[in-house]
């Protein structure tokens, strides 16, 4: 089985729950609320979990949270090297009206890392031994350089490994100089790495090739939201569209489609399928509320629909 490893600066909490109504000034009943270990790169090993496959999942973690979260993600048999930190790690709450039936996400803000310590996650990444696929995915917390997923990239080029960036701002670009095996930017993830203040869907193929031409990465796969994904390298450029289904919440859908298209990946599936298989984990985590990943069974019915269709 080829070695997938995951990398997190700023992993979280999750904390859902939902109200009979928001109303200001009073108190509100919630529901018992669930709590799920959270975090991009923390996201897709799970999703990878649920799909039959097994990521190693590398984070810092802190605190009373952080012993909770690191319990939390043991009791779904996730394999974890955790860098101790001095902060506790960071918590986010996820509300539901029930009235409106609209979600509000409450962001707390990134866990503060010391430079011993981002540096140690690092050392983790460098210290693997044969790593196939290494996936860094979500928002940096301060005291994290900009440049660190340039530097995540050198070590997966120094160990062969192909190397999935999934981030926004100023990591993305500096990833994209560096060069990686993917990129898997959203409309506005790209327009901000080609320098545009927003693009069209229909340059999503040129401003792609562009980038790939420049060396910047092998594969992009642009998430569209309801539109599906494009898939580009430098001799394809299709669109999977999802099928039409009842969504319930895009939470976690961006994750699920990373890891969807890497489980394939390393399953020696082509490309093609891979990111065929990837819209459907997308799409099967929208079916499920809150916070929760795409179910195999889901994934599997609806690549079944996209293959079909495409």
């Amino acid at each position: 089985m080829p070695s997938i490893i995951t990398i997190t600066f700023s992993p979280c909490i999750d904390k859902s729950t939902a109200v009979p109504a928001l109303v200001p000034e009073k108190k509100l009943v919630c529901t018992t609320p669930k709590l799920e270990p959270g975090g991009g790169g923390i996201n897709i090993a799970r999703a990878i979990k649920k799909l039959g496959g097994a990521a190693t999942a590398i984070f810092p973690s802190g605190g009373y949270t952080g012993k909770y979260f690191n319990h939390l993600l043991e009791k779904e048999d996730i394999n974890a090297v955790i860098i101790e930190t001095g902060n506790e790690t960071r918590e986010n709450i996820i509300v539901v009206d029930e009235a409106t039936n609209n979600q509000y996400r409450f962001g707390m803000p990134g866990t503060e890392l010391t430079e011993t310590e981002w540096k140690k996650c690092l050392l983790a990444v460098e210290e693997m031994k044969d790593v196939e696929f290494i996936i860094a995915s979500g928002s940096l917390p301060p005291g994290v350089p900009d440049d660190i997923y340039a530097l995540l990239a050198k070590i997966a080029k120094n160990k062969k490994a192909k190397f999935i960036v999934d981030t926004s701002g100023e990591a993305l670009k500096h990833a994209a100089e560096e060069g990686v095996y993917m990129l898997k930017p959203n409309l506005g993830e790209l327009s901000y790495l080609a320098g545009k203040k927003e693009i069209q869907p229909d340059e999503v193929k040129t401003i792609a090739k562009d980038i790939i031409a420049n060396g910047k990465c092998e594969v992009m796969v642009v998430s569209m939201g309801a539109a599906g994904a494009m898939l580009v390298t430098d001799e394809i450029a299709e669109i999977f569209a999802p099928p039409a289904v009842e969504r319930k919440s895009t939470v976690g859908a961006g994750d699920s489609m990373v890891a969807g298209i890497v489980f394939y990946l390393s399953q020696g599936k082509a490309l093609l399928q891979a990111v065929q298989y990837g819209v459907a984990c997308g799409t099967a985590a929208t079916l499920n509320t809150g916070t929760e990943l795409c179910k195999k069974e889901d994934a599997d019915r609806l690549y079944k629909l996209i293959q079909h269709h495409n």
